[in-house]
């Protein structure tokens, strides 16, 4: 397994705050494959490999805006410079659906995110995978002499008894708490 701080295959892990066996016997894996096509470019490739029957995954929808994602099955990912308070939080559903926000700080100051284009999500279902590939525009986060653009990837797992998981990379609180910037570990440029 690649290091969590480089570009690659990351797993990611439930939060240690999860019911004992809740999950664990029906998410095998968690992983997400990070890759920059070029500069302005972020590929993330979100896979779950697990016994998709016992799971909640969202109708497909049209990929358009919508709220409220992270309450059901999602994907997501957060992007900030170190040392900087504001960063992003983008959404993808398994369904198609997306949402993309700016924060001024730590769960300060959400607004919609109107800068680059719409992420570009396909998604593919099998017997025991979900596959969301998401292609998000990060160009307006390029500055000249880089350094410092830090990502953190997550994901909500809803099972049929509607109970949710938290997933991520790295959980710094004593709660599932994806905007923590201990948990932006992936190193971007």
């Amino acid at each position: 397994m690649i290091p969590d701080n480089t570009l690659g295959r990351h797993i990611l892990l439930p939060h240690p705050a999860t019911a004992p066996g809740a999950l664990q016997d029906v998410v095998h894996e968690l992983s997400v494959l990070v890759t920059r096509p070029d500069p302005g470019q972020l590929q993330l490739t979100y896979r779950l490999l697990g016994d998709l029957e016992a799971l909640q995954l969202p109708e497909p929808k049209p990929a358009v805006r919508t709220d409220g994602l992270w309450r059901h099955s999602c994907f997501e990912a957060f992007i900030g410079y170190a040392g900087a308070p504001d960063y992003r939080e983008y959404n993808f559903s398994p369904s198609g659906a997306w949402a993309a926000y700016h924060f001024s700080a730590y769960r300060e100051g959400m607004a919609p995110l109107m800068k680059g284009a719409p992420p570009a999500i396909t998604t593919r279902i099998r017997m025991d995978s979900v596959e969301a590939s998401v292609r998000v525009d990060v160009s307006s986060l390029v500055r000249g002499g880089g350094g410092g653009l830090r990502l953190g990837l997550a994901a909500v797992v809803e099972d049929k008894a509607r109970v949710l998981s938290y997933w991520a990379l790295k959980h710094p609180a004593a709660k599932p708490d994806f905007h923590h910037r201990d948990s932006f570990v992936v190193e971007l440029d």
